[in-house]
């Protein structure tokens, strides 16, 4: 369906920039061949392992170092797999970190998909960065895949000496199911007093198991990532739970009565895309409780655009604010 299309339920899609519609296509050609129902998780899982290069090939030549270790995980729950990254040239000082939670809808992906990322802060700021492989649904309902995540920051901060990193400067970080991870890993932290995190960087964030906002409507059938995708997913994930309150918040952070005394988020999102309303819900109730939450709502943009799109001129707007939140909540140099 086109762009300026009327979507299901006569509901009209904002257009998308136009410098990011051949992105879009590149998206949709390389990461939706496969329509994402019940019956195609597996099929889709097969197609993404082959989308992200290794972690050998994306560290190669890079002024990084990797290292693969297996972490506890959580209580009666199988051990974490986890991927460290760190700059070639370690600094004296403790350094900042990164805990990177991939996307995927909870469904599908690796760890190896936030790894660019950190490669990329590690080279530039010299951040340490942990890149951690939680269980996918519907083998695994949520809150399972947050409790790996938690299980991965509590390991950080226990081993901050032996990574040579700052307890104080962690922050979650991720796209898409990540960055909904990321916020559930937050309200974890609150939850159960563990490592203060000094913030929450919530890409695209998929957060609201109920997948009825205006926006969800817009993208129905439209983009990537469509509401179509979303409703597989979280079926997959909350089961017969879902639409109920037995759905956990740190399943679903929008589940969460209570956004109080959260580290400061960093929440960015397309206004083309599914996941526009329940992204700036989530900061409008942050905000309501006296938090700090920067909210970007980004014109034109498609879900992950900033990523297949990275010359459009709003692309790189929106990595310029990213960077400049990274910069004042990790205290980056230079």
């Amino acid at each position: 369906m086109a762009a300026n299309e009327t979507a299901i339920g006569s509901v009209a899609p904002v257009p998308y920039d136009p410098e990011l519609v051949d992105g879009l296509a590149a998206f949709l050609d390389l990461v939706e061949i496969i329509p994402l129902r019940a019956d195609t998780i597996l099929a889709n899982r097969a197609h993404f392992a082959t989308i992200i290069p290794p972690m050998a090939a994306q560290a190669e030549g890079r002024a990084v170092t990797f290292e693969d270790r297996t972490i506890p995980g959580p209580a009666g729950a199988p051990a974490v797999e986890i991927t460290i990254v760190r700059p070639a040239a370690p600094a004296a000082d403790p350094a900042p970190a990164v805990l990177s939670i991939h996307g995927g809808g909870m469904v599908l992906g690796t760890r190896f998909f936030g790894t660019p990322e950190l490669i990329d802060l590690a080279e530039r700021h010299g951040v340490v960065g942990v890149a951690v492989e939680y269980r996918l649904a519907p083998e695994h309902p949520g809150p399972a895949q947050a409790e790996d995540c938690y299980a991965a920051l509590l390991w950080m901060a226990a081993h901050a000496d032996e990574l040579g990193i700052d307890p104080e400067r962690i922050i979650a970080s991720g796209q898409s199911a990540g960055g909904g991870l990321s916020a559930a890993v937050a309200l974890l932290a609150r939850d159960r007093q563990g490592p203060r995190l000094a913030g929450q960087l919530l890409g695209c964030p998929m957060l609201d198991d109920r997948n009825e906002t205006v926006s969800a409507r817009q993208y129905d059938g439209i983009g990537a990532w469509d509401r179509n995708n979303n409703d597989t997913a979280w079926t997959a994930i909350a089961g017969d739970d879902r639409f109920t309150d037995r759905v956990s918040p740190y399943t679903a952070p929008a589940r969460a009565t209570d956004l109080a005394d959260l580290p400061p988020a960093y929440i960015e999102v397309g206004a083309a895309e599914t996941f526009r309303d329940e992204a700036v819900d989530y900061a409008s109730r942050i905000w309501a409780t006296g938090g700090q939450a920067e909210l970007h709502v980004w014109a034109g943009g498609y879900h992950g655009f900033h990523g297949f799109s990275p010359d459009a001129v709003v692309s790189v707007a929106a990595n310029a604010a990213r960077e400049s939140w990274l910069r004042r909540v990790l205290r980056l140099d230079g």
